[in-house]
């Protein structure tokens, strides 16, 4: 294959550059595990050019370790879980080609670049070279299908063009467009992720000169869902970010906090009000975030996101008290996220299957009618209740988790009841033509219903879930969710009046 004839300087950063860019302290030291020639390559441009991300990843576990190495640790401290990693890879440290180099031909986004055949977006696929199980784990979840999730469901993509449609008043009316792809990324598929395709090659300027690079679109993307080139789903790197692809970031809850925010998922104002959040914020510069497993009472002493929903835990005699996870709900039996009910999980994390009695591809009926067939059984609820059981247990009495959890079933039955109480008004108001149903999204009480259960309904739940009594309560909690029923009510007696009157 042909290669390009790297600038002498360049050549020189190679064998000295690397460990004088550490001189000042400001850097890590430069890995001394043996790098691929392509690699090697890469960081001769890199280092001067995208110092950042040459940085990120001499920090990184890559840079220090190699696969072979990484192998021979114990099984629960094991960070690798394939077991048939290239022979090639096993003695290098994981470096810039390792990963934009593989499965070449599995990528419409592959380009030859200064000689070497290299793609833009790592993928999952890719990632499963060394961590099979991980990507085995997260690709059926809820998160690697979010994108899918979206703009497969007619139901909610009317929800998203509603919201965040472009606007304009024509005769005194508001007409309605679709929003662009600069929007649409910016908003929910920000969250959500995006379809990224190859349009074919472009040529773009650089500090190097004019290079040919793939043209993607709806690039960039750091959505958990996205759909990738490759076709593959997800990104591991909306948790582990490149190109440090840390489990100290991934295990920290501002990472979580990047999506997981009010007024629709306010777990990360719901769980920095608690008690977890007050500890893990005062005392967690003094815990082990990289210890894998990670041992309750010695290396953390309060629940973070990463500890309830995905890492290893384990006791003081290495006991596994969690198995870990990439899906981040195998441990949830009830979806607290309303839609417009909080219901049984759904079996599979593509919920763009879910059709419920009425033909809608809704979990529940406007009725709360559950679409059981989709959703996960009561023997099935009941172990994932056991093992987050067994997570509370770790710091907490038995007789503690358990009131909590009965609590938390009452406010999960409440908030329902006041979402139907919603419906039924919407209802009526359709029946009496006081509100258009073609679009359940775009009139005033339609916008309150859906604030009922998007908003209200959902605070609570995740408040009642991690106990932050505020948001329960007067912050988008009980007290939002009564005023909005009754705003709800003095719309249709007025739009009654005025059609009256006419």
């Amino acid at each position: 294959m042909k290669r390009t004839i790297l600038p002498a300087g360049m050549v020189i950063l190679l064998t000295a550059g690397l460990s004088l860019a550490s001189a000042k302290g400001t850097k890590p030291p430069a890995p001394t595990l043996r790098l691929s020639e392509e690699t090697q390559a890469c960081l001769a441009c890199h280092e001067l050019n995208t110092p950042g991300i040459a940085a990120d990843w001499r920090t990184s576990r890559h840079s220090q370790t190699t696969p072979a190495q990484a192998l021979t640790r114990p099984p629960l401290s094991r960070m690798v879980s394939s077991e048939s990693i290239p022979e090639k890879l096993q003695t290098l440290a994981i470096g810039c080609f390792e990963c934009h180099g593989q499965n070449p031909s599995a990528h419409p986004d592959t380009f030859e670049h200064m000689g070497y055949e290299i793609h833009a977006v790592v993928s999952p696929n890719d990632c499963q070279t060394c961590h099979a199980q991980e990507v085995d784990e997260y690709t059926p979840s809820k998160m690697a299908n979010a994108v899918v999730n979206l703009d497969q469901n007619p139901v909610f993509q009317l929800l998203v063009e509603s919201s965040i449609g472009v606007k304009e008043v024509k005769d005194g009316k508001i007409i309605a467009h679709q929003s662009s792809a600069a929007t649409r990324a910016q908003t929910c598929f920000g969250c959500h992720g995006t379809r990224v395709t190859v349009k074919g090659l472009k040529k773009i300027a650089t500090v190097l000169g004019e290079i040919e690079v793939p043209d993607l679109t709806n690039w960039p993307s750091q959505g958990v869902g996205r759909v990738n080139p490759d076709g593959s789903r997800g990104a591991c790197t909306a948790c582990h970010p490149r190109h440090g692809f840390s489990i100290e970031v991934a295990r920290k809850p501002w990472t979580c906090a990047q999506c997981h925010l009010e007024p629709d998922v306010p777990g990360w104002e719901v769980w920095r009000e608690s008690k977890h959040g007050n500890l893990a914020l005062s005392a967690g510069d003094r815990w082990n975030w990289t210890e894998v497993p990670w041992q309750a009472g010695e290396d953390f002493t309060a629940p973070t996101c990463a500890v309830c929903h995905a890492a290893l835990i384990v006791g003081p005699n290495s006991e596994v008290i969690a198995e870990r996870s990439h899906d981040f709900g195998a441990r949830l039996w009830v979806r607290l996220f309303g839609l417009p009910y909080a219901h049984a999980q759904p079996k599979t994390g593509d919920t763009s299957i879910i059709k419920n009695a009425d033909g809608l591809p809704l979990p529940t009926t406007f009725a709360n009618v559950p679409a059981a067939e989709f959703l996960i059984d009561q023997k099935e609820q009941d172990q994932r209740r056991k093992a987050m059981s067994k997570v509370c247990a770790a710091c907490h009495s038995t007789d503690w988790a358990n009131l909590f959890f009965l609590r938390l079933d009452t406010t999960v039955q409440e908030t329902n009841q006041m979402t139907y109480a919603a419906t039924q008004l919407l209802e009526r108001a359709w029946d009496k033509g006081l509100a258009d149903q073609s679009n359940p999204f775009d009139e005033a009480i339609e916008q309150e219903w859906v604030e009922q259960w998007l908003f209200y309904s959902n605070s609570i739940r995740y408040a009642g879930a991690m106990s932050g009594p505020d948001y329960a309560s007067f912050k988008n909690g009980w007290w939002k969710l009564s005023n909005r029923l009754q705003e709800m009510q003095d719309w249709m007696e007025l739009r009654a009046k005025k059609k009256k009157w006419r």
